[in-house]
């Protein structure tokens, strides 16, 4: 069944998918360019240190992409998890999918993260790479010979000088409209796609959409703790790689909505699978030094029920900001966490050092707690130092 919603330009609906080609091979000059490129960057993505080597959460990652496009489809697929604390996701146009903790992080569960890898697979399969690189490639010519033109007439001036230059502005900017606009098209195309795969796989359509919605109120907590304006999500500006997420968020609810499919989430799973790399993912997300925005996103992944690991990590943001009231919130979140996990080190160290800044008198009883329970601690000698 297909949907469509007032949003969708030109009546778009749901596509069928498009037939499986088995080992496709690159067409044409630029085709094989591209590829030869991206071989290149996937040889060095395989030696980086940004790329996190656990074969158990990316065979995980891996397991969920085929279950969204087929197990056909994705044999293409080599994933390679980035150690980045952004919400995004990417796939070249050789096969080689890149993941961010950060977008793993904000996924609540399987099913959400199926529809963002669905989308950046349908960006794959329907070659959108290829047509991006032709097209500004295509307007860049524009541009250049538009710009020729210009200085020809201002050169040799005459009465139609300031108008032939006029005309030749005119086309560079549609020029490069033309660059954005096809850009947000292709996001639309893919969304649609990632929409045809979820529905023929086991997840629940609505994933895509409630993802989107937790994205602006992050991005709106983050504008607020920076005493910045909220992001206008209701206009596409001249330079919008991508449409607004308010209107992702409007279109693929309404067509999940006629659907009429409900399938899994798969949270627990989910939760299973990231726990070994929850903690750093949490750390790196704190460095970002987005105050707001990553208590925002504590809280949405609380919920109703804080955690050791997430009372430890909220410790932690306080405690990195440094305000005065914000030392006695953070030894509070640490007490908790320690209340629930007595075997947390980390939590008394982060409760030491915070009650030390608040020149709270228990602090040496704290870290000397830590270093008790971590007598190799690595950084046991700066410890050492303070409580001397």
């Amino acid at each position: 069944m297909t949907a469509t919603h007032p949003a969708l330009a030109k009546g778009d609906t749901v596509p069928a998918l498009p037939t499986y080609s088995a080992a496709y091979q690159p067409q044409g000059v630029d085709e094989r360019g591209l590829w030869m490129e991206m071989d290149e960057a996937e040889r060095a993505m395989r030696d980086s240190i940004a790329v996190i080597n656990d074969p158990k959460l990316i065979q995980y990652v891996r397991e969920v992409v085929c279950r969204t496009v087929g197990e056909d489809r994705c044999r293409t697929v080599r994933v390679y998890i980035v150690r980045d604390a952004s919400f995004n996701a990417s796939m070249a146009p050789n096969g080689m999918m890149l993941v961010n903790t950060g977008l793993l992080l904000r996924a609540r569960d399987e099913a959400e993260l199926a529809s963002v890898l669905g989308h950046e697979f349908a960006h794959f399969e329907l070659r959108h790479s290829l047509t991006g690189f032709k097209q500004r490639r295509t307007a860049g010519d524009i541009f250049a010979w538009a710009g020729v033109a210009a200085m020809g007439a201002y050169r040799y001036g005459g009465t139609g000088a300031y108008q032939a230059m006029r005309t030749a502005q005119s086309v560079q900017i549609g020029a490069v409209r033309s660059v954005y606009s096809n850009s947000r098209e292709q996001e639309r195309q893919a969304d649609l796609l990632s929409m045809a795969y979820l529905r023929t796989s086991p997840y629940d359509p609505h994933c895509f959409s409630r993802i989107w919605n937790r994205l602006m109120d992050e991005a709106d907590a983050t504008a607020h703790g920076r005493k910045q304006r909220s992001t206008r999500y209701d206009r596409v500006s001249f330079f919008a790689t991508h449409p607004t997420d308010l209107e992702r968020a409007s279109y693929l609810r309404t067509i999940a909505d006629g659907m009429n499919k409900t399938g899994e989430d798969d949270a627990d799973r989910y939760r299973t699978a990231l726990a070994p790399w929850r903690s750093q993912m949490l750390a790196d997300q704190i460095k970002l030094n987005d105050f707001e925005g990553t208590d925002y996103l504590l809280k949405g992944l609380a919920g109703d029920i804080w955690t050791a690991p997430l009372l430890y990590a909220r410790g932690e943001l306080y405690r990195t900001r440094g305000n005065p009231r914000d030392l006695i919130a953070a030894a509070s979140f640490y007490r908790a966490a320690i209340s629930q996990d007595p075997a947390n080190a980390e939590a008394y160290r982060g409760m030491g050092l915070a009650q030390m800044r608040s020149r709270d008198p228990g602090a040496v009883e704290t870290l000397n707690t830590y270093l008790k329970m971590k007598p190799d601690a690595p950084d046991r000698a700066m410890i050492s130092t303070l409580l001397q």
